[in-house]
């Protein structure tokens, strides 16, 4: 491997390489990580699961818990705001063969952001210190923690939460470089991923307008961090991983996948959805996935439009055959 490509080890974990899945809910569910997986990343994050809802008994959550033997490494990803509680769970599930246990404190969205979780979490150094202290002591596994530049520009505290986290026993930082502010708008500031990185003697991951090999080259070299971590242009696109690998490997620039592929992918894809969720909700899974596969395909809308009407895997199929 190359210097830029290389495996990278995280507490008691040696992943395979140094590009990751980022966790995205409603994106990174099991079928999705089994295709990243194959393509070559090196760690994939499952959906964030609330550590209230496995208190609860959420009917909902244990299909977000679902790992595959074959899927390769998994990093599981808890979010909540209790210590106590998100401790006590991830012990509770820590038998589950997942590799690495994440703790969101990157999450945007109000309805999590307003029950002090996610993102919100970096308003409260002291309590998001307590969170990952409690959680590394509850398990065995290493603990990671998945965080963003700041909550707003006028607290821009990354540094400071990413070293709170790492002298409570994390054995990693991801930084996303947007503000919770900002969500997924503007530019990501790479920048506030140095000054982590500059600090911390723990791998940092690099998150944020990471497109493809040449981008993930560019933020290495400005950041120095440990690794990159893909997040929405991995949707509809699981080929990037082999793509960005090639090229830290050595330059290479590996074409875009031909039609036939895209297609077998598309199909693969919903059967796995299918097994997993029934065909009721792998179906309209499937219609989010489809619209980001065929993303600048000639006549794609139209082909969108005919997909979300789709009820079936025989008319998906035939669509697709179609494309």
């Amino acid at each position: 491997m190359s210097d830029l490509l290389h495996k990278l080890t995280i507490g008691n974990v040696t992943l395979d390489n140094n590009i990751i899945l980022a966790p995205m809910a409603g994106v990174t569910d099991l079928p999705f990580r089994l295709l990243c997986g194959e393509q070559g990343a090196g760690l994939c994050c499952m959906e964030m699961v609330s550590a209230k809802a496995i208190l609860y008994r959420n009917k909902n959550t244990e299909s977000l818990l679902q790992i595959h033997p074959q899927e390769g490494t998994a990093s599981l990803q808890l979010f909540g705001s209790d210590p106590k509680i998100i401790s006590e769970m991830a012990k509770q599930i820590e038998d589950r063969p997942f590799a690495i246990l994440d703790i969101n404190m990157g999450c945007p969205v109000p309805k999590v952001v307003n029950n002090g979780e996610g993102s919100a979490l970096m308003k409260q150094p002291k309590l998001a210190g307590e969170i990952v202290k409690a959680v590394v002591k509850a398990v065995d596994k290493p603990v990671t923690v998945k965080i963003r530049k700041g909550f707003d520009e006028a607290h821009v505290n990354a540094v400071e939460i990413a070293r709170i986290a790492e002298d409570a026993g994390a054995a990693a930082v991801m930084v996303h470089g947007r503000t919770r502010e900002q969500y997924y708008a503007g530019e990501a500031d790479w920048d506030i991923i140095a000054r982590v990185k500059e600090k911390l003697s723990v791998p940092v991951i690099g998150n944020g307008d990471i497109t493809d090999g040449r981008r993930a080259e560019d933020i290495m070299k400005q950041t120095g961090c440990d690794g990159v971590m893909i997040g929405r242009a991995a949707r509809g696109n699981p080929w990037i991983f082999r793509q960005i690998a090639a090229w830290l490997q050595d330059g290479t620039v590996l074409p875009k996948p031909e039609k036939e592929e895209i297609k077998a992918t598309v199909m693969r894809h919903a059967k796995l959805q299918l097994e997993c969720k029934g065909e009721y909700t792998g179906i309209r899974e499937m219609r989010k996935h489809v619209s980001w596969y065929t993303a600048g395909m000639p006549d794609s809308a139209r082909l969108r439009q005919q997909i979300n009407m789709a009820e079936n895997f025989e008319e998906l199929e035939r669509l697709v055959r179609e494309m």
